[in-house]
């Protein structure tokens, strides 16, 4: 046996902090067609969550390569003087033309589309846009390549609502058209373990980092 084959990899799986849509109400979707940085509530849940990860041993951080998470990313990585790596496959999924839309409009915008979408978002698209069963499609590959990188190591990945969501769905065993039922706050932190070709949820939507008026 390889001896690099037999240490675990322990990964935080982490949510981005809040951008201005992800605060407003009614409620907003905020994809991968809205690219904005962390505003004041989003910039303070990332120093909550970096100071609750500044004692472990990160040795690497990886990113989507949208604004939100790298602005997530940097403050966590400055705590452990590592680089930041981006990948394309972790962005948030296209929610095609529901984008900046809420879910009333979208009711009565399109009643037939939303409907499907509500009942199973594995087979039916976001209008226009990208299924749950698609996401897991980019999103998986990626996070498996990132972990067998590094045998041993912790590492830090920033990714989105529903990037995690269905990872998370995925490990659970859990169809994925009820991925959409998995809570994934704002700079919540996710532990997956790496280990011998096979993938561990070991906790979901950590949230002890943040105080209540952080909670989104």
């Amino acid at each position: 046996m390889n001896s690099s084959s037999s240490k675990k990899t322990r990964v935080f799986l982490i949510r981005h902090g809040a951008t201005d849509s992800n605060m407003m109400r009614p409620y907003i979707l905020q994809g991968k067609g809205i690219n904005l940085p962390l505003n004041e509530t989003g910039k303070k849940q990332a120093e909550a969550v970096a100071d609750f990860l500044k004692t472990e041993p990160i040795s690497a951080v990886y990113s989507s390569t949208m604004q939100r998470a790298i602005d997530t990313a940097q403050t966590i990585s400055s705590h452990h003087q590592v680089d930041i790596s981006t990948f394309k496959e972790l962005e948030e999924c296209d929610v095609g033309e529901w984008e900046g839309k809420s879910w009333d409009s979208i009711m009565e915008e399109f009643p037939e589309a939303y409907e499907q979408f509500i009942n199973d978002p594995g087979t039916y698209p976001y209008l226009g846009g990208e299924s749950y069963s698609d996401v897991l499609r980019r999103a998986k590959p990626i996070l498996l390549s990132i972990m067998k990188k590094h045998p041993g190591e912790t590492i830090a990945v920033i990714a989105h609502n529903v990037v995690n969501r269905v990872i998370l769905a995925d490990l659970l065993g859990i169809e994925i058209r009820k991925a959409k039922d998995i809570k994934q706050n704002n700079t919540s932190v996710n532990i997956l373990e790496y280990h011998q070709e096979e993938t561990r949820l070991v906790t979901m939507n950590a949230i002890f980092h943040l105080d209540d008026e952080l909670l989104m």
